[in-house]
């Protein structure tokens, strides 16, 4: 994972979810952040969207389980 690609969905995750961005690890997940529930998901993943400019199918909402886990699907729509 690019570090560039991770600090910035590092400080997109830390807004949304109201943690300051260096307590988020790549295993970070719904399991060990208690703000992230079904809506925080939705935001994360607009903002993700908007962000990065990519198109996140609803199919790939279910893969987006972990910090680590949404930065490698970014890079792979950024890579093409």
């Amino acid at each position: 994972m690019s570090s560039s690609t991770w600090e910035t969905l590092r400080r997109i995750a830390g807004d949304i979810f109201n943690q300051a961005p260096e307590s988020l690890a790549p295993d970070s997940s719904p399991e060990t952040i208690e703000a992230w529930d079904s809506v925080q998901h939705l935001s994360l993943v607009l903002a993700v969207e908007e962000h990065f400019s990519v198109q996140i199918e609803p199919e790939e909402f279910e893969k987006m389980n972990s910090l680590e886990a949404i930065s490698t699907l970014v890079e792979s729509k950024l890579a093409g």
